[in-house]
């Protein structure tokens, strides 16, 4: 059987974070939730709905990804898919194993769950969202032939294929490192279209000028700098 592990940072999830939880498949074998400086009771809610539970105090989307990582890493039986989803219930948990099929039929290295206007609940991603994904998409097909439309955070990856890109953005930057570099390694990737919805809660990124700013700039840093290696 298939070892899937979901890694899901958190921040300020209390009110959607077990909706995320309960609502992913069966076929996964581990839901960790990493809690990046709450103040409300998504550690509570999370570990009811079954999640492991751990705790990242240095702020950042990446900073919980890598531990994450890091306690997959210390297990003695590693997986062999991990998936990314966010805690805000903007995705659709349950099609989580459509995200993975590309990887377990068709033998690709990565999946992005890519959020079509058609499939988004109208309002779902705020207009500098949906600008920043088309520029940052559009750089990366201009200097790299990607064919990727989407920086999506609903996202699957062979976790020796995750081993070998060495991440290392703390923030950010963490989904376009990944797809960039995904690229540079000539892994195979395809993307799946997803449904979206409105999230519940405030948005850390999108919902802050100072967070549109900040994550555009650390996307379109990622970009620049592979373009110049």
């Amino acid at each position: 059987m298939t070892d899937i592990r979901v890694i899901i940072p958190a921040v300020n999830e209390g009110d959607s974070i077990a909706k995320v939880v309960e609502e992913i498949p069966d076929s996964v074998s581990e839901i960790i939730v990493v809690n990046n400086g709450s103040t409300d009771d998504t550690v509570e809610n999370a570990e009811k709905a079954g999640a492991t539970v751990l705790t990242e105090n240095r702020k950042g989307y990446g900073y919980a990804c890598l531990n994450g990582m890091e306690y997959v890493d210390k297990q003695s039986k590693k997986p062999d898919i991990i998936v990314f989803i966010d805690g805000d219930y903007s995705d659709y948990p349950e099609e989580l194993d459509k995200i993975v099929a590309p990887i377990l039929e068709n033998d690709i290295d990565f999946v992005v769950g890519a959020r079509k206007k058609s499939l988004r609940e109208p309002g779902s991603m705020t207009p500098q969202q949906v600008f920043g994904n088309q520029l940052a998409t559009f750089l990366m097909r201009l200097f790299f032939g990607a064919k990727f439309t989407d920086l999506g955070p609903f996202r699957a990856i062979k976790y020796e294929k995750l081993k070998a890109l060495e991440m290392e953005d703390k923030t950010y930057g963490w989904t376009v490192e990944m797809q960039l570099k995904i690229l540079r390694k000539k892994m195979s990737y395809i993307e799946v279209p997803v449904r979206y919805k409105q999230r519940i809660g405030v948005s850390k990124v999108s919902g802050t000028v100072k967070g549109t700013i900040f994550a555009g700039v650390k996307i379109l840093g990622w970009i620049f700098k592979y373009s110049l290696k």
